[in-house]
């Protein structure tokens, strides 16, 4: 058997919880490398493992819903107009929704943020982090849904989200800088 085969059976065996784990993990490497890049001295553990938290209990789950969803709602084809619309929704749909949560869950929980706060700073910084978003993921998930096999699509989700979501958490420590 060669490599391929056995990843891909292990992953078809994988469940919920190892999707999760994954998803924790990757967001665990995100933020130590943020950290590190923003210049923080001594690895802030609170922040990490609630960062841990949010892709075990959030990221990896849902993106491993999300993607069956999409594969039923598309009959799982995978041609240019098929891909281009999967696209188009991901891009209306999970991509705002995931930017939003990520930055209502960072001001509330890990910066412990009231309301009048996090709002303020949604208002400012969420237009910039979603344009962003729109000028990189559809690339990716143009890959995703177009050349990855739909039980690995949230584990590269989730690979791409640590790099994403890492420079998210550093445009936000630039603009603390700035403030």
């Amino acid at each position: 058997m060669n490599c391929v085969v056995i990843l891909e059976y292990g992953f078809v065996s994988f469940g919920d919880l190892e999707l999760a784990i994954t998803a924790g993990v990757l967001s665990a490497i995100s933020d130590i490398v943020s950290q590190k890049l923003s210049g923080i001295q001594k690895l802030q553990i609170r922040r990490l493992l609630l960062k841990v938290l949010f892709g075990f209990a959030y990221l990896g789950p849902f993106g491993h819903y999300y993607h069956i969803l999409l594969d039923k709602l598309f009959k799982g084809k995978k041609d240019s107009k098929t891909v281009a619309k999967k696209v188009v929704v991901e891009q209306l749909t999970s991509g705002p929704w995931n930017n939003l949560i990520f930055m209502l869950y960072y001001g509330f929980v890990i910066e412990g943020r009231q309301w009048i706060h996090v709002k303020s700073k949604i208002k400012k910084e969420y237009p910039t982090v979603q344009y962003a978003g729109w000028t990189f993921w559809p690339v990716i998930g143009w890959i995703n849904h177009r050349h990855v096999p739909l039980q690995f699509r949230v584990i590269v989700q989730s690979f791409v989200a640590m790099c994403w979501y890492g420079c998210i958490l550093e445009f936000k420590s630039k603009i603390k800088d700035i403030d």
